[in-house]
């Protein structure tokens, strides 16, 4: 089934790890369609413009997507434990929105600037569902995506994610 697809990911660390997600087979197979991918320049003007127009960004860019895929990098939780703040947001717009959700680990993704990376901390790990102690790693499945094949995986973990949220 074709799906609408929202990538969060720290985009200083993990830009080109994830466009290899976003540009694998599945995607250029049509079985997703991942709108608002967006450069280095158009995501520092995006920046200069302050927090409200990041926001409204990324908003438009989830718009009529069923699923946000998390890819998580080395630094998509800060050595403080935080996740970083536009992941976060991101994550938190799609619990509003009732949006599917998953995670891939793409440390292991070949950047061909700065290769391979270390695997970082599961941001479902350091968040909360609203007004409760559950974690949102108790709920939202994560994969990795040179070890569980992410290439001919990434739609199955896709459609799965939907179909637990409804949509």
């Amino acid at each position: 089934m074709f799906r609408r697809v929202f990538f969060s990911f720290h985009y200083d660390n993990d830009c080109r790890r994830a466009a290899q997600v976003r540009n694998s087979n599945v995607i250029q197979r049509n079985l997703i369609d991942a709108p608002g991918f967006i450069d280095a320049a158009s995501w520092e003007d995006v920046k200069k413009q302050g927090s409200d127009a990041i926001e409204r960004w990324i908003r438009r860019q989830m718009e009529e997507t069923s699923v946000t895929v998390v890819l998580i990098g080395s630094q998509t939780v800060e050595h403080n434990g935080k996740v970083r703040p536009w992941v976060k947001f991101e994550i938190d717009e799609s619990l509003k929105e009732g949006k599917g959700l998953l995670g891939v680990y793409i440390h292991n993704c070949n950047d061909p600037v700065d290769g391979r990376d270390s695997k970082g901390k599961n941001p479902f790990d350091n968040l909360y569902f609203g007004g409760t102690n559950t974690l949102l790693s108790a709920k939202y499945a994560t994969y990795d995506w040179i070890n569980d094949n992410g290439r001919e995986n990434l739609g199955t973990w896709i459609d799965k994610a939907a179909q637990d949220a409804g949509r």
